[in-house]
């Protein structure tokens, strides 16, 4: 099995979960976009509206003067860009800027994204996530009657399948962090393989989140952002030994680094 494709993060945001207002300006974002890459990043994932639990939302023209330029300028220089955007309007204007996927955590709901999806079919991949609610509510939405696999795995597929887009071309993401508990968390990175088996490829990003965090210290006392490196990256590579096709992750160099010994030991 090869090593997964590895996304780094970007947030041209003051207020992303981790690293909020590092990257806020668009000099900042590029240089950063820059050294990903040299890291080894396949794809470089561009993001104007913090996703964390709670946030507020950005207007439309806001999310477009944050990331725009950004696009435009890591994509002239040869890199592959993703737009992370719930938004139709800001998902077009990157596209037209030079970005070929569309990461919508929202997991394509607004009809006028999935229009847009199919419009540009040749051109682009997406990546569908699961969500419940939206990132203000998200967390009150764990409660599964049918199962936290079976509920995430079916939206997923009803999503994908819509979209008409070549199955290659369609990454599913069971939204680690989104509106699910720990051991929810746990239990559908246990289920990547059986997620992946149907047919779509599987991406997974868990960079940093609270329920590392919570593992790592307790619930009521998580261990702080910047100390969870360690444990992103054991649970990136055992998303990895799953199947996980792509991983999405602030770390860039620990992932590809990680990927490689991995694929090395089994070689």
């Amino acid at each position: 099995m090869p090593r997964p494709q590895i996304m780094g993060v970007i947030n041209v945001t003051p207020d992303s979960f981790s690293d909020g207002g590092q990257f806020d300006t668009h000099a900042a974002a590029i240089a950063h976009g820059l050294a990903l890459a040299e890291d080894g990043a396949d794809w470089l994932d561009i993001g104007g509206e913090s996703t964390r639990p709670g946030a507020e939302p950005v207007d439309a023209e806001e999310e477009l003067l944050r990331v725009v330029p950004v696009v435009a300028e890591l994509a002239r220089r040869g890199l592959r860009v993703s737009i992370d955007t719930m938004k139709p309007a800001v998902a077009r204007a990157a596209i037209e800027a030079g970005a070929t996927m569309i990461n919508d955590v929202s997991g394509f709901r607004d009809p006028a994204m999935v229009q847009l999806a199919q419009s540009l079919r040749t051109r682009i991949r997406v990546c569908v996530m699961h969500m419940p609610g939206e990132p203000r509510t998200m967390q009150s939405l764990t409660e599964y009657p049918d199962g936290v696999e079976a509920t995430v795995t079916r939206y997923l597929l009803a999503q994908a399948n819509a979209l008409g887009l070549p199955p290659q071309d369609v990454y599913l993401d069971p939204g680690i962090g989104f509106g699910k508990t720990v051991a929810q968390n746990r239990e559908l990175l246990r289920a990547v393989g059986r997620l992946r088996s149907h047919g779509y490829p599987v991406l997974i990003g868990a960079s940093r989140k609270s329920f590392i965090g919570k593992v790592l210290g307790s619930e009521a006392a998580p261990r702080a952002v910047e100390t969870r490196e360690a444990g992103t990256l054991a649970v990136h590579l055992f998303a990895q030994e799953m199947g996980a096709d792509m991983i999405r992750t602030h770390d860039v160099r620990a992932a590809v680094d990680a990927a490689q010994i991995w694929e090395w030991l089994r070689a």
